[in-house]
């Protein structure tokens, strides 16, 4: 879970803000809303509108990006839906599996998480942002590879909650 205040201008966007503007955008035509001072910038895109991500600027801050295997711990079992959780992105940005690129990866399949724990790093705008859990549990799939760009509401990581 993140919690994080943006501010912008002098105003303060916190995450009530942000799902706001995005219930204007579901009631709207709007595809995509683009709110920007001097140094911040926050895009919100509808599902189906067109995405071309910036990599320029992601690859800036870290020119030598590696790519960070997943592996398995334990071998996936079967478990009922019941006892599944969807982790969730909170933002739009850009997946992290590790805390750098020297690290092993926050979690793995089969990784048992507490809830709080840290699970990824998502980078927006230039902010490195850890994501917790917010179950404890077994991580039984993860959605996404190490460096590639993720939308707000997007699966990260399934877990079995235990």
């Amino acid at each position: 879970m993140v919690k994080r205040i943006i501010e912008i201008g002098g105003n303060i966007l916190n995450k009530d803000d942000i799902e706001d503007l995005i219930a204007i955008m579901d009631r709207s035509n709007l595809s995509e809303i683009e709110i920007a001072d001097g140094k911040t910038k926050i895009v919100l895109r509808k599902n189906g509108a067109a995405f071309a991500p910036d990599l320029s600027r992601s690859y800036a801050l870290q020119p030598n990006i590696p790519t960070v295997p997943i592996e398995t711990d334990i071998p996936i079992q079967t478990t009922s839906s019941e006892n599944l959780y969807i982790i969730k992105s909170p933002m739009v940005g850009t997946f992290y599996a590790a805390p750098s690129p020297d690290s092993d990866t926050f979690v793995r399949i089969g990784s048992k998480i507490e809830k709080d724990f840290p699970v990824c790093i998502l980078e927006a705008m230039k902010v490195m942002n850890e994501i917790q859990a917010d179950v404890t549990g077994i991580i039984r799939e993860i959605f996404v590879q190490n460096g590639q760009p993720v939308e707000f509401g997007q699966p990260l990581f399934k877990v079995e909650i235990c």
